[in-house]
């Protein structure tokens, strides 16, 4: 039987990668909601302006929109379906994603219940992270150390003469 902690990072993979695909594919097409990708249009002009240095190095915001999109959806599909260390990677690389977001919604002065969502999944994707680099617990492999004095007197008494077991 799997383990909690991979029965988390299985459920926390699959369902932060699926987020991340639906708003990937939001930012690049019309097709799931018009709405959505209206406003997805709209938000993305006013951090390009609120961004001047972006508007210099030639990025405008169609081109951030669906570069972002592209990425997330990228991400978001590695996250869902490879096994290993590219899920960790795919992880990092969305969680520099969703700082950039927040930091582009902090820039044009949104309310927080405009990238409450942001943070939310931030929270996840770090949460992910952390459990997914944990090293497992080898407690069980482990021997068990002697609790009582009894015990460890007749580990002494059992040392070859002449020498300490220190353990």
């Amino acid at each position: 039987m799997a383990s909690p902690r991979t029965v988390t990072i299985v459920a926390l993979s699959v369902a932060l990668g699926l987020f991340f695909v639906f708003m990937g594919t939001i930012k690049l097409t019309p097709r799931l909601s018009k709405d959505a990708y209206s406003e997805m249009k709209r938000a993305y002009k006013s951090y390009v302006r609120a961004l001047p240095l972006l508007k210099k190095m030639g990025i405008n915001s169609i081109l951030l929109r669906k570069s972002i999109g592209a990425l997330e959806v990228a991400c978001g599909i590695v996250m869902t379906l490879v096994p290993g260390r590219p899920k960790d990677v795919a992880n990092f690389f969305l969680l520099l994603l969703v700082l950039a977001v927040l930091f582009f919604h902090q820039l044009v002065g949104d309310p927080l219940k405009r990238y409450a969502h942001a943070l939310v999944f931030g929270i996840l994707l770090t949460c992910r992270l952390l459990i997914a680099r944990k090293p497992e617990d080898r407690s069980s492999e482990k021997k068990a150390l002697p609790e009582s004095a009894e015990e460890q007197l007749s580990l002494y008494e059992k040392a070859p003469q002449g020498k300490v077991k220190v353990s």
